[in-house]
């Protein structure tokens, strides 16, 4: 692995995490809505996560993301009759985004785009450092 390697990998943990952080923030935006049909209800997404892998020796040289999966955990349903979105039962169903869960996500994202920022701004000086001593 040479050291520009490095670049393509931290610029694609980057990326993917810049990826999660959407899918975070629009789970959050969409936390409070409701429906008249569980059906139609917002559902959690969340990133599937796949390393790439160099051909030659099969070396990890990035991450992609391969899929968005829905949160399949059950819908909460609130018996509101007087609610204008209210069923003919009188029920009315809730996304099942969960805010504590969302905002850990949310730090862990934000800690992991930093680190491969750190990652990518050592791998620049040691270039720097090197090309420094062959002149």
């Amino acid at each position: 692995m040479s050291l520009f390697d490095n670049f393509n990998v931290a610029g694609s943990a980057m990326n993917a995490q810049s990826l999660r952080l959407n899918l975070v923030a629009s789970n959050m935006a969409n936390a409070d809505t409701i429906t008249q049909n569980p059906d139609e209800a917002y559902r959690a997404r969340h990133p599937v996560f796949q390393q790439v892998l160099q051909d030659a020796d099969n070396q990890a040289t990035g991450v992609r993301m391969v899929a968005v999966v829905e949160n399949q955990s059950p819908i909460p349903v609130r018996h509101q009759p007087g609610h204008p979105l209210a069923d003919e039962n009188g029920n009315i169903y809730s996304s099942n985004v969960n805010m504590v869960e969302q905002m850990v996500d949310m730090i862990s994202a934000s800690r992991s785009y930093q680190s491969n920022v750190e990652v990518f701004n050592t791998s620049k000086q040691l270039l720097l450092q090197t090309l420094r001593l062959g002149s």
